[in-house]
């Protein structure tokens, strides 16, 4: 019997490793990768290609939702499942326009996640019982989408300076780790001020946690 291979992409190695050790404990699950970053989440899932992705939503450099989005785009047919901490709206709909099939909180058992693997393969959605009211049954869309955020009109390379901005790295940091020069993010940066209207780091950066792709704490 073939293998269901499986990413794991998690900031926390404990959680990462312990995840992993239980997922293989079952005869037909093989976890073929962990990445610790969505940026690192995108490269393994082009290089393996799984048949499902277990997400964190929120991870420094690119969220969950965004690297969802890349992965899905390149990859259509991978399954992806959100395993977060958050049970806010902001994050279980972004994730689910994103494009996953699944969100689970990691309060919730082993026993659940099992079973969202199961449905999410068969080409279901499931949602845990304490975030299913955020979405509809019918249509699997966030209830309200209709009503978009400015927060959409910013391109995917936008998004993915705003977070880091608000995770508090300078150009310098951000052209490096998106592999592109300073001057270009001087310009994303001057993009993302005139399309949202925001002219201060401190507030770009209450943006960014708004919109859920960041967390204060970062």
């Amino acid at each position: 019997m073939k293998k269901v291979k499986i990413i794991i992409a998690d900031d926390h190695s404990i959680l990462q490793h312990g995840l992993a050790n239980s997922l293989e404990t079952e005869e037909n699950f093989e976890v073929v990768a962990m990445a610790d970053s969505g940026l690192t989440a995108i490269e393994l899932a082009s290089r393996y290609l799984p048949d499902l992705v277990i997400m964190d939503v929120s991870m420094p450099g690119l969220n969950g939702m965004e690297a969802t989005k890349q992965i899905l785009t390149k990859n259509p047919g991978i399954k992806v499942i959100a395993l977060s901490m958050h049970m806010e709206k902001i994050y279980v709909t972004g994730m689910i326009k994103a494009g996953a099939s699944g969100y689970i909180l990691k309060s919730c058992s082993f026993k659940e996640l099992l079973t969202c693997i199961k449905i999410v393969l068969s080409g279901k959605y499931y949602l845990c019982k304490e975030v299913k009211n955020f979405v509809t049954d019918k249509e699997h869309v966030p209830v309200n989408d209709k009503n978009a955020s400015v927060f959409s009109l910013l391109s995917e390379r936008e998004r993915q300076v705003l977070q880091l901005i608000a995770e508090g790295h300078k150009s310098r940091t951000i052209a490096q780790k998106l592999n592109v020069s300073i001057k270009t993010i001087d310009i994303h940066r001057t993009n993302l001020k005139t399309k949202l209207n925001i002219h201060s780091i401190a507030e770009l950066t209450k943006f960014a946690i708004t919109e859920g792709l960041t967390n204060s704490f970062l």
